[in-house]
Order: structure tokens, then C-alpha cells, then sequence
């Protein structure tokens, strides 16, 4: 049986990666061997066709993880950028989908797995294409790439949007804080099932990885079901799904094209600090990848100071935070406003990440962005919230199901 499941598994990755192939606009760049790095051909993706090219001035977005691909997972996002004239360019990351192996074929090495050179590889896209500035947009991940991108080809950037801004790998105890008065400290019904799951023996990683997922998707609506019905001894339909999606250990699937973390995460320990040191408190999100820990490096150091080059930031820059993101609070940008010359918060009701779960949002504050009206956007978060969901990430359903299934779960 499970080889049967193995070979289905390859199979699936087979017809992705086809299929990816596939996809309309994409190209690819052939990576020179590195000291690190074997050749391999980096695929990316442009929406605009050649003609159009010239007259504007063209969008890169980062999507997060790391491990999320940029080709497949976001097509329709591509197809509403373009709808809304926005030249859009996504760079699959190396080690990830169609930029996976080396032209003999072989996955990258752990080693190739850097963040300067996958910073390097987005700059090598853009001179392929022609393209002196750019307006970088980078979510959650995704966001520390940008802001890398700025610090090391800041003369490339003509903006920056920061979706779920992420700045440097010791903001654990802020996560720590914003965690733990929503769901140990508050005093509220979900505190108070929370607090009696952790005293019956529930599993605190898995319970906070379906926890805050549940609460950034769908707030108290969609978590307070699946945690009485967890008291009463049943995972809900919604608790498995969620717990599918959120949580981060050695069942990881290997989805390719869409979320490869088995060689990404080289660089997620080794230069982001993913290990994390439990506090030997509840709810520590130090525990999310503890179970991948002892297969990848041990936390060595940042490749950038993000914090001294925000400072240097004098392009205009938009800091987009959700009011229920609990991996990356507002918090955090507000330390980048602080710091960034040119620089604008918008707060919309969302969790994480708005690529993933509010797109057309994001797209929309993009093209206020581009057309250098970025300061006028906290006025108009309202009509942002009203702008229709499409979506939240590539293996999980929409919202309305995810409710629905917690309706019945009572």
C-alpha cells in the first residue's frame, strides 16, 4: 500500500511539473555554477507581452514560505494582474518546481540554498527581461526577499509593498506575546478551551498551529466550533484540514510546484533561525518546526541587517498587515515605518498573507502603489475590505466550506 501511495505520489508530482511546464509566459534563465550551485536553468513567468513591455514599469511578487512556487499556485492571480494592466513577473525559487535540479537532472545541494543568491537570481530575471526598475512586492517570506532585494539592488526598485512584513529572525517573542494574550491570557471562551485542551495532554504544537490558522482564516466564527467539539474528544472535518494545512513535521507532502520545503528549509534554519528555543511555556511557536529541525542546518546568521536598510529605503513603501495575522503582527511593520523615510501601514480585516487569502486586495494596493498614490490607501481600507475573496492557499478550501463544515461539526 504504501508503495502504491509513493508511486501515486510521484505520478502526481510528474503531471504538476507538466503542467507548470505548460504555463503560459513561462521562460527561463540558465544559472552559471557557483561555488555552491551546480548550473541550473531558473524558470520565472511574465504576464505582459512584448509589445506592451516599454510602457510600464513592471511588478515582481514574492510569494512566502519558503517552498511556495510561484508558477503554479498563482494563476489566477496572474490573471486578474493582468485584467488590471499590472506586468506581472514571478521568479519560481531555486530548489522549488521548475527550478528544482541542475541541468544534469539532480536536485540543487542543501549548500545552493542561500538567500543572497536567491535575491541575486531575481535581480539575473530582471536584466533578462530588460527591466531597470521594478516595483517589489514580497509576502510574509516573501517580504524578507524584498526587503533583501533592497539592500543589496536598491538602484532596481522603483517600490516596495511588504504584505505580512517579516524583518529578521529574532521577532519570535513578539509572536510570542501577540499568541499568548489571544489565546492563553484574554479571559475569553477560546482561552478558556484552550487552557482545558492544554491541561487534558492536547498536543500544544498542533494545537497552535490549528489555532492560529483557524482564528486568521475565519477569527472566533470558524475557531470556536472546532474547539468545542475538540473538547468534547472529535477532531472536526475543519480541524483535520486545517491541521493539514498549518501544522509542519515529517508528514509534510511534497506537492511540487506548489509547496516543496524538503530544500528550501536548508535556508529557513540555517539563515532565518527556524529552530527557535521553546521558552518551555504554552503556546510557543518555537515548537511549529522543531519536528524538521535535525534535518537541516543549525541557525549560523542573517545574510542582511533589515532593520539598518529599511533606513535606506527612500522609495515609496507600503506596509500591508491584517488585523488577525498572528505570525507576523502589526507590530513588526510598524517597526519598518519607523525606520523607512517613505513609508505607509494599511491595516486590512485579514489574517496572513493577503497574496494567499485576500489577492485582490493586495493587487488593488499594488496599483495605488504604481501610480504613486500609495499615502491615499489608509483612507480607502474600507473599500479593500469590501474587494471580493478569491481563495486562500493552494490546498485548502474556501472559507464558506471550512464554515460550513464547522456549522455541522456542533
Amino acid at each position: 500500500m504504501r508503495e502504491s501511495l509513493s508511486l501515486m505520489s510521484r505520478l502526481s508530482n510528474r503531471l504538476l511539473l507538466a503542467s507548470a511546464g505548460h504555463t503560459r509566459g513561462v521562460r527561463s534563465l540558465r544559472r552559471p555554477a557557483t561555488a555552491s550551485t551546480p548550473a541550473f536553468d531558473l524558470a520565472y513567468v511574465r504576464t505582459s507581452e512584448a509589445a506592451d513591455q516599454a510602457t510600464r514599469i513592471p511588478v515582481v511578487i514574492i510569494p512566502g514560505g519558503p517552498g511556495l512556487g510561484s508558477i503554479l499556485p498563482y494563476r489566477t492571480l496572474r490573471k486578474y494582474a493582468a485584467r488590471g494592466d499590472i506586468d506581472l513577473i514571478m521568479v519560481e525559487h531555486r530548489g522549488v518546481g521548475l527550478s528544482r535540479v541542475d541541468t544534469e537532472g539532480r536536485d540543487l545541494p542543501l549548500a545552493a540554498m542561500r538567500i543572497a543568491e536567491v535575491v541575486d537570481d531575481i535581480a539575473a530575471v530582471l536584466d533578462r527581461e530588460g527591466v531597470p526598475r521594478a516595483h517589489i512586492v514580497g509576502s510574509s517570506y516573501g517580504s524578507y526577499l524584498a526587503s533583501s532585494f533592497g539592500a543589496a539592488h536598491p538602484h532596481c526598485v522603483a517600490g516596495m509593498l511588504l504584505d505580512s512584513a517579516l524583518q529578521t529572525a529574532d521577532e519570535l517573542e513578539l509572536e510570542r506575546a501577540v499568541l499568548r494574550a489571544r489565546f492563553w491570557d484574554s479571559g475569553s471562551e477560546v482561552a478558556n478551551l484552550v487552557q482545558r485542551l492544554v491541561k487534558a495532554g492536547a498536543d500544544q504544537r498542533i494545537l497552535l498551529d490549528v489555532v492560529r490558522a483557524g482564528y486568521e482564516l475565519g477569527a472566533d466564527q470558524l475557531l470556536l466550533p472546532m474547539l468545542r467539539s475538540r473538547e468534547r474528544g472529535r477532531k472536526s472535518v475543519a480541524w483535520r484540514i486545517l491541521e493539514e494545512y498549518a501544522s509542519r513535521d515529517a508528514s509534510m507532502a511534497r506537492m511540487s510546484g506548489i509547496y516543496e520545503f524538503d530544500l528550501v528549509g536548508e535556508l529557513a534554519f540555517r539563515e532565518l533561525g527556524y529552530s527557535g528555543t521553546p521558552d518551555g511555556l504554552p503556546l510557543d511557536p518555537a515548537l511549529t518546526y522543531a519536528p524538521l529541525a535535525g534535518r537541516f542546518s543549525p541557525f549560523a546568521r542573517e545574510p542582511f541587517d533589515l532593520r539598518a536598510a529599511a533606513a535606506t529605503f527612500d522609495w515609496p513603501l507600503v506596509l500591508l498587515t491584517g488585523t488577525r495575522d498572528l505570525r507576523t503582527p502589526r507590530v513588526i511593520a510598524e517597526r519598518v515605518l519607523e525606520s523607512a523615510p517613505n513609508a505607509v501601514l494599511v491595516e486590512i480585516e485579514n489574517g496572513h498573507s493577503a497574496l494567499d487569502t485576500h489577492p485582490i486586495a493586495l493587487l488593488n494596493a499594488v496599483r495605488w502603489l504604481q501610480a504613486g498614490r500609495q499615502d491615499e490607501l489608509p483612507q480607502i481600507v474600507d473599500r479593500l475590505n469590501r474587494l471580493p475573496r478569491r481563495g486562500l492557499a493552494a490546498r485548502l478550501p474556501d472559507l464558506p466550506d471550512l464554515l460550513a463544515l464547522t456549522q455541522r461539526a456542533r
